[in-house]
């Protein structure tokens, strides 16, 4: 009784912030400064639709294919990368292979945020900086990926099967194209949504590297948007919590349309 009594308190306690962005989001801007978010009157869902997608142009839809962007392409190419990375330290043996993956390791402990300065820097040399590319290529970089994969690989893909294909004069390449990637689906599906997840909920890299408004992703357009309320007034919070609201329904979907590949790759070698 103790335990379930703890284990409500804690959900209580983990999901109120979320039904109290519900609310707000769909409340009008009246209700939520005076206080009045949990009840069921007031709702203003139609006008705040409307201001969110009309705001400054509509420059909130830009920031959400923005996120998109940066979050499908940059998850997508760096769990392939990953995989391939891992794949070769489980399956090849070459000089330096150890000290090698002991540096991805090591790039595993050092947190993003110290690494953020020096990539401003070295994209600033090249050019890059308020672009695109600013983002999406540090995006390809995923030292924990690195790491799931070659453990994927040692799971799920037997060295039998690679000799069998090595005897029948099956290519490098064309083994792990053929043979290993589509055995290590659900690694690479696994690694794709961890990787997906950290892009699109990316805050620090984009604001050091962005000043173009056109170029923000979701989560830095939001914080301007909620930096707007000092000289817009609050009448946009609402739209500020709905636009924080709708931000997050892409790591619903995906999580949910990829769950079956996921919950599988989380056993990656638990039974060898």
């Amino acid at each position: 009784m103790t335990v379930n009594l703890l284990l409500l308190i804690t959900a209580c306690y983990t999901f109120f912030p979320l039904v109290w962005t519900v609310f707000a989001a769909l409340k009008s801007a009246g209700a939520v400064q005076t206080g009045d978010v949990l009840s069921l009157r007031h709702f203003n869902v139609v006008a705040n639709v409307r201001l969110l997608w009309t705001f400054q142009g509509g420059v909130y839809e830009r920031w959400f294919l923005n996120s998109i962007l940066y979050a499908g392409v940059g998850a997508g190419l760096g769990a392939l990368i990953c995989v391939a990375a891992g794949y070769a330290f489980d399956k090849y043996d070459f000089r330096g292979k150890d000290q090698l993956f002991g540096l991805v390791l090591l790039g595993v402990l050092v947190p993003a945020a110290a690494t953020t300065l020096p990539l401003y820097l070295l994209a600033s040399k090249v050019g890059l900086v308020n672009t695109y590319w600013a983002v999406l290529i540090p995006s390809l970089v995923n030292p924990f990926g690195v790491y799931l994969a070659r453990v994927f690989s040692a799971g799920y893909v037997p060295n039998e099967v690679l000799e069998a294909a090595r005897a029948d004069g099956a290519g490098e390449l064309r083994m792990f194209l053929r043979l290993s990637l589509p055995m290590l689906r659900s690694g690479y599906t696994t690694i794709l949504l961890f990787h997906f997840s950290t892009i699109w909920n990316g805050f620090f890299l984009a604001l050091v590297m962005l000043t173009d408004q056109r170029l923000f992703p979701v989560s830095l357009g939001i914080y301007e948007l909620n930096s707007s309320l000092s000289s817009e007034g609050p009448a946009l919070l609402p739209v500020v919590m709905l636009g924080s609201l709708i931000s997050i329904l892409p790591l619903l979907v995906i999580f949910i349309s990829l769950q079956r590949f996921w919950k599988a790759g989380l056993t990656a070698g638990s039974v060898k």
